[in-house]
């Protein structure tokens, strides 16, 4: 399977592409609707219910209690379906909305590369007035949320 990378790259300051797509409950959800609200951390992840993906959504699980004390909201995306995305939320009892790229449109909006089926562990944090505060392009799954509150708590 070939990797393909977008040419867009992203980088702090950029206004993070507007995307819709649906969620976990089959609700449609838009960048645009957290605009002037909230933080985002819009996570790219290869595949629900793998054990990278499920270390890295437990721990935002884990620690959703304090992404909302810094008024910043979880997204996952992945290629996945809705409802493999409705098994995974089940099975972990995930608290955040995932969301299906099925067509790989949010992907490749965002440059991040796809092998295959599967989109690389990259991570946007996007401010309240919709720009990128932060591309991550190298996440250890382990420690991506403890990292995440670190840096959110240095831009409070």
């Amino acid at each position: 399977m070939s990797e393909t990378l977008s040419s867009t790259e992203l980088k702090t300051g950029d206004m993070a592409p507007d995307f819709t797509a649906v969620a976990t409950d089959g609700s449609n959800i838009s960048l645009h609707d957290f605009r002037g609200k909230s933080n985002v951390i819009l996570y790219f992840y290869p595949e629900d219910m793998t054990s990278g993906c499920t270390v890295e959504a437990c721990n935002f699980r884990d620690d959703i209690a304090q992404y909302k004390a810094a008024n910043t909201v979880v997204l996952g995306v992945s290629k996945d379906t809705r409802e493999k995305h409705q098994q995974f939320t089940e099975k972990d009892r995930l608290n955040f909305p995932l969301l299906a790229d099925t067509s790989g449109a949010i992907c490749e909006a965002y440059g991040v590369p796809v092998n295959g089926h599967q989109p690389k562990r990259w991570t946007f944090l996007i401010g309240k007035d919709g720009k990128i505060l932060k591309a991550y392009r190298s996440v250890d799954a382990r420690t991506h949320s403890a990292e995440l509150l670190r840096d959110l708590s240095s831009l409070q």
